[in-house]
C-alpha cells in the first residue's frame, strides 16, 4: 500500500542524493572537471551570477579547463573569483581565457579527499535518517492509521530508508575509487 507520508519522504530522500551528487562534484579527483566550478559566481555588473553562465566551460587535456569568457571585459572579474573560491588551483589569465591546471594529487591530498567524501555522505545518511524519523512520527500522529497500516507503513519507511542510504554509500565509494585511482 502507498502512503502520501512515504512519497513526500522519498521526494524528500531524492533532494538528499542529489546534493550529495553536488557536494561529490566538487572535490577534486586529480582530473579536471567543469563542475568543480559550479560553485563559482563572479560579481558581473554588480549581480553575483554563476560562472558557467557567463563563460565558456571546456577540458583540455584532462587536466586543464579552460574558461572563455563570453564578454572579454569580465575576464579580470572571473580571474578574481577562481581566486576567492578557494579552489586550490591558481588562475592563469593569458588575455583571452583563464586556465586553471588541475594538479597531480599527492597520496596525502588524496586521503583527505576521501575522508571529505566520507564526511559529506555520512551528513547524507543524517539528513535520510532525520527524514525517516520525521515520516515515523507523522505516521504515528495520523490517526486515520490503525495499528497494522502503521506498522506497514513504518516498514516502508524502513525499506526506503535502506535503500537510499544504500545509495549514498555506493555513490561515496564510487568516488573515494576516482579520488584514489592514480
Amino acid at each position: 500500500m502507498s502512503y502520501p507520508i512515504i512519497e513526500s519522504s522519498s521526494e524528500k530522500m531524492d533532494k538528499v542524493i542529489e546534493h550529495l551528487h553536488a557536494e561529490l562534484n566538487q572535490i577534486r579527483t586529480g582530473m579536471a572537471n567543469a563542475k568543480m566550478l559550479d560553485r563559482v559566481e563572479v560579481e558581473y555588473y554588480g549581480t553575483p551570477t554563476p560562472l558557467n553562465q557567463i563563460a565558456g566551460i571546456s577540458v583540455q587535456e584532462g587536466r586543464t579547463l579552460v574558461i572563455k569568457p563570453y564578454d572579454p571585459s569580465s575576464l579580470k572579474d572571473i580571474e578574481k573569483a577562481c581566486n576567492q573560491a578557494n579552489l586550490g588551483i591558481a588562475p592563469r589569465n593569458d588575455g583571452t581565457v583563464i586556465r586553471l591546471t588541475v594538479p597531480e594529487l599527492t597520496g596525502e591530498t588524496r586521503k583527505e579527499m576521501t575522508k571529505k567524501v566520507s564526511k559529506v555522505a555520512e551528513e547524507c545518511k543524517v539528513q535520510i535518517r532525520n527524514i525517516r524519523r520525521d515520516a515515523n512520527d507523522a505516521v504515528k500522529k495520523d490517526k486515520t492509521l490503525d495499528e497494522d497500516m502503521q506498522k506497514d507503513a513504518k516498514e516502508e519507511i524502513q525499506k526506503l530508508t535502506d535503500k537510499y542510504i544504500k545509495k549514498i554509500e555506493d555513490t561515496a565509494d564510487k568516488k573515494s575509487a576516482e579520488v584514489l585511482k592514480v
